[in-house]
């Protein structure tokens, strides 16, 4: 256990921090530090933060936004939000075909919605004819409910992503499915593109869905590169039991917020641009949509959550979480070590599209050829099986640059057009 927990540190970071360093430069200043100044697009900015996500990204600019909300099998209750058509209207709702967009760890749906509308993916697909949905993993702020839990309760935090693929996808892919009586197209960044791959491996969900596009691939960690995350390993190692003692991980919080000030004074650390040092050297951020992402982001997870990363990252292996007990695994598993996700067992001729980065340090271009060669061989006729490499981008990138729509998004509405 103190080896995986090691790990914890890489994750909180993952998503910038909204507490300041210790430094004299506070996080905002530190992460605009590369971005280039812009004028900010036309955004209204709320201060009250009490409505949901339609309310505060979408209506505002002129889309129609539905808020929806889901509860899982085993009682969490996720919202998700629709934009069934586009700024111009068009086809009637019902003709449209589906697409549901997933964000990563220590995000929510807000990561489809920072840029510009004509440069958003959530608008940019809806003007393309879509009818979109963007779903909100539990435990992040418009997805706190539970039947009978409250977010106090320590057993509300007691999952990984495991729990994601097994309750919180089915439950927003059934969901939409039902609404729509349609197959849909599955979007998903960084943690939404592990949980994809993984329920595509159990053979989950394949009668609703249609496709399967993965930003910022993750499936193997083994090789990542980020500086911070391995100074984190060296770091940490001693903290591992008072870290057990916390379910929530709350990036905002005072713990996390203490945990970076520690390391942004470790000799050789360089604070002042943490986007670079967390996600690597992102190509093409305008400082206002870095100002709209602090504003609203990260979220919390939890931190068995960030345990399981930590164990990936550690073992370069896709697995189960591993309670490090054998007793423990046999009565979660039946065997003594957790079962490994085996990604040679996703249907071959299941529609894939992967573009990653290669300045990416998180989702490191090595742990994605690993993963694109287990699948090689896999049925590329019609455009089932592309891949697309975009050689200076970095995590952030493919959800905050500027110039995403041109390098990455046309892409992928060819590829949804061919299936």
């Amino acid at each position: 256990m103190a080896k995986a927990l090691s790990l914890v540190i890489l994750f909180s970071l993952l998503c910038k921090f909204t507490v300041g360093t210790g430094r004299a430069t506070d996080l905002s200043a530190a992460i605009n530090a590369t971005a280039p100044a812009a004028a900010p697009f036309a955004l209204s900015l709320r201060d009250d933060e009490d409505g949901g996500i339609c309310d505060l990204l979408v209506t505002n600019q002129g889309y129609i936004c539905e808020e929806h909300t889901v509860t899982t099998s085993d009682g969490y209750i996720l919202s998700l939000q629709r934009i069934p058509v586009g700024i111009s209207g068009g086809i009637t709702p019902g003709k449209r075909t589906p697409v549901l967009l997933q964000h990563g760890v220590l995000m929510d749906g807000m990561t489809w919605l920072l840029l510009p509308p004509n440069q958003s993916l959530a608008f940019v697909l809806a003007d393309n004819g879509y009818d979109v949905w963007i779903a909100n993993s539990r435990g992040t702020k418009y997805s706190r409910g539970h039947v009978s839990l409250t977010t106090d309760d320590k057993d509300y935090w007691n999952w990984s992503w495991d729990e994601l693929v097994n309750y919180d996808l089915p439950a927003t892919v059934g969901y939409v499915h039902n609404q729509t009586g349609e197959k849909l197209h599955y979007i998903g960044h960084s943690q939404g593109t592990l949980i994809a791959l993984a329920s595509l491996s159990k053979g989950l969900l394949m009668d609703k869905l249609r496709s399967a596009t993965l930003l910022c691939p993750i499936a193997y960690l083994g090789q990542m590169t980020s500086f911070l995350a391995r100074v984190g390993v060296d770091l940490f190692i001693a903290k591992d039991l008072y870290w057990l003692d916390f379910k929530e991980f709350n990036p905002k919080g005072i713990d996390v917020a203490n945990l970076l000030h520690n390391i942004c004074n470790v000799p050789g650390v360089d604070c002042g641009d943490l986007m670079t040092a967390i996600t690597g050297q992102n190509c093409c951020l305008q400082s206002s949509t870095v100002d709209l992402f602090l504003k609203y982001e990260p979220q919390p997870t939890s931190t068995k959550n960030m345990i399981h990363f930590a164990q990936m990252a550690r073992r370069g292996t896709l697995a189960m979480y591993d309670y490090d007990d054998e007793y423990e695994n046999m009565n979660h598993y039946g065997q003594p070590s957790p079962p490994e996700y085996t990604m040679t067992t996703i249907p071959d001729d299941f529609p894939l599209f992967f573009s990653y980065g290669g300045t990416d340090t998180l989702s490191d271009k090595s742990d994605v050829r690993i993963l694109l060669d287990v699948l090689k061989g896999r049925d590329d006729s019609n455009g089932k099986f592309m891949t697309q490499y975009v050689n200076n981008y970095a995590h952030a990138d493919y959800v905050m640059a500027d110039a995403a729509k041109e390098e990455v998004y046309d892409l992928v509405l060819t590829f949804l057009k061919l299936h």
